[in-house]
Parts: C-alpha cells; sequence; structure tokens
C-alpha cells in the first residue's frame, strides 16, 4: 500500500475552486500552500477553499527564492502573507487550526537556513507529520528536523508551457520512474509521500483538468490520500 499526503502550491487561482471540488468528490483531503499576491488577485477563490474544508498554508507573499534575500527580506515575506491570511482565515468565518509553511521552489534560505527554521520554530508555525518518511535522503538532509513542509514526490506539471517540449506523458514517467534523481519513487509499494501539486491557470490553459488527470492516476494505482497530521 502507499499513502501520501497532497500538498498543492501556489493558490489562489481561476481554477482553485475546481480543484478543491474534485478532491472534495474524491474524498481527498489536502493542504494549500498560499502566495500572497495570488490571495490579493483571486481572494474570493481563495475563500471558496477555506470554506471547503481545506488547510491553507504559508507559500510567502511573492514567492521569491529565499537564498536571494537577507534574513529580514526573508522574515517579512512570511509576515505579509501571514497578515493575508489571518484576514482570510477571519473573512471565510473559519478557525486556524494549523499554520504550515513552505519555501518556494524548496529554497530553504541558504546560509539563512538556520535563522529561518528557528523563526519558523519560534513563532508556532506547525511541522506536518512525517515520521512514516524513512528514506534515508529525508534524514541526511535534515527534512525530518526541519518545520517548513518539503515533498517526497513532485509531479513537474508546472513545466508543462507553450515551447518547453514537456507534455503529460512526462509526468506520467515521473510518475512511474522506478529509480528518479531526486525524492522517491512514488510507486514503490509500503511508500510513504508528500506529494506536491500546483494550482496554475497556465497548466489548465495547456491540459483542461489536469489535476484530475494526475491525481485520479494515482487513485487507480491505490494510492492513499491520508488526512494531514501536524506535530
Amino acid at each position: 500500500m502507499i499513502k501520501a499526503v497532497l500538498t498543492i502550491d501556489d493558490i489562489s487561482s481561476k481554477n482553485t475552486p475546481a480543484i478543491v471540488d474534485y478532491l472534495q468528490e474524491k474524498g481527498i483531503p489536502a493542504v494549500l500552500f498560499a502566495v500572497g499576491q495570488n490571495v490579493e488577485r483571486y481572494p474570493q477563490e481563495a475563500l471558496y477553499a477555506l470554506r471547503h474544508g481545506v488547510i491553507v498554508g504559508n507559500h510567502s507573499y511573492s514567492h521569491p527564492a529565499f537564498s536571494s534575500l537577507s534574513l529580514e527580506e526573508g522574515i517579512k515575506e512570511i509576515e505579509r502573507c501571514e497578515e493575508l491570511l489571518v484576514e482570510l482565515y477571519r473573512a471565510a468565518g473559519v478557525e486556524r487550526r494549523f499554520r504550515p509553511f513552505r519555501f518556494p521552489y524548496g529554497d530553504k534560505g541558504g546560509e539563512q537556513k538556520a535563522a529561518l527554521q528557528a523563526y519558523l520554530a519560534e513563532r508556532g508555525f506547525d511541522k506536518l507529520d512525517d515520521r512514516q518518511i524513512l528514506y534515508p535522503w529525508w534524514k541526511e538532509n535534515g527534512l525530518d528536523r526541519d518545520i517548513d513542509t518539503f515533498w517526497t514526490f513532485d509531479f513537474g506539471e508546472y513545466m508543462i508551457r507553450p515551447g518547453s517540449g514537456v507534455t503529460k506523458e512526462d509526468v506520467f514517467s515521473r510518475i512511474c520512474d522506478k529509480a528518479p534523481k531526486t525524492g522517491a519513487p512514488l510507486l514503490a509499494d509500503g511508500g510513504r509521500h508528500i506529494i506536491l501539486l500546483h494550482a496554475h491557470d497556465e497548466t489548465e490553459e495547456m491540459l483542461p483538468e489536469y489535476y484530475k488527470l494526475f491525481v485520479g492516476y494515482l487513485l487507480k494505482k491505490g494510492v492513499e490520500f491520508t488526512e494531514p497530521e501536524f506535530l
């Protein structure tokens, strides 16, 4: 059996409500990570997600590479998004029980990493329960200790863009890869995963309902999506 927590980055977008509806239809819980600028652009779509029971976490305000920022700039990115999320939860009338954070691009801040992890811990950000992820590289890279939410598998569907040459077949190849260069093989029996998908209208234009295509394929392969729990 393969178990996974589904995470979706970069909300909100025009297709966020449709993604949320699909997840509800299939009984799939998820954590959606919000970019502050996107919430400002599509506030109703973000409210829709909250009012339909998903957890919305912090993905920074403008989606920068944190290693290119000073510590102060990085903290400002997090706090600016936090302010928007506090207001978003209030407007939705939803209790904010968990406060997960994900670094854009998985860039944990370079030389500022330790200070940013300390900041996340001190400010009470919640760590996704990853105790069942036993891949050696997960611990070797300190991911079991970090507060932010990383992933074990990335669909990479965001690379489907005009002129990129990346197709849905390439995504399926990633899904079925038994020895990926990064992350862990997704369809290996007994696997435990944090899966990364993106809410991008650009992908929707290239491949309508792409999220149904890829997530639905995992369901057919017997992947069980589990409720996100936090330490």
